[in-house]
């Protein structure tokens, strides 16, 4: 690699091990293996363009580990939307841990906003991006269809309060299976008549 891609990785790692307010030029370019200061800015601008770029790069990687999850699990042409949502929500969960870091380094980055306008501008990007993104995977919806932006993000919304809960209180965050059966009843459903559909198809 060259000084560019190392320091995009070391910036990952620093923003795994010390989050984006505590990571320095100093801590990035040791992780890098020892590329100078000077080249932060000849690359970046600034060490605040580099992590976000490093974040950038770290949260596209995790979007392609999602889709393939996905995909390893056909889905079932009988299944309803509620079971497919379920199904798909199921999967998003069990990348959680794998990439615990990158989640604790997106909320570090998220509170620095209000004080870092490049940092939020970086994330609204990204966030447009991201949300068209989970419309395709999670709904099969192409980013021109004109319920993309509105699915994206209602699955946005809820991919950040569900892995806040998992950061705070893995142990009590929704399952898939909670979030299917909270769906349902908001839309004038209930979690009974939902199992009972199920059974039905499963009879």
């Amino acid at each position: 690699m060259g000084n560019r891609e190392d320091l995009i990785a070391g910036a990952k790692r620093c923003l795994y091990d010390k989050g984006y307010a505590r990571t320095s030029i100093r801590d990035i370019t040791a992780a890098a293996g020892g590329v100078s200061m000077a080249a932060v800015g000849y690359h970046f601008g600034s060490k605040e363009a580099l992590l976000n770029e490093a974040l950038s790069q770290a949260s596209q990687e995790w979007g392609e580990q999602l889709a393939q999850a996905l995909a390893a699990v056909p889905a079932d042409p009988e299944a309803g939307p509620l079971q497919r949502f379920e199904a798909a929500w199921t999967r998003i969960l069990t990348t959680f841990e794998t990439y615990r870091p990158l989640w604790a380094a997106t909320f570090d980055v998220i509170g620095q906003v209000q004080h870092a306008e490049q940092a939020r501008a970086h994330l609204a990007a990204g966030l447009e991006h991201a949300r068209l993104g989970l419309a395709q995977v999670l709904a099969g919806l192409d980013p021109g269809h004109p319920d993309a932006w509105a699915v994206g993000g209602f699955h946005q919304a809820l991919l950040t309060g569900v892995m806040a809960q998992c950061l705070i209180d893995p142990e009590r965050a929704p399952t898939g299976h909670d979030l299917a059966t909270a769906l349902a009843l908001i839309s004038g459903g209930s979690p009974g008549s939902r199992r009972e559909q199920e059974a039905r198809r499963d009879a």
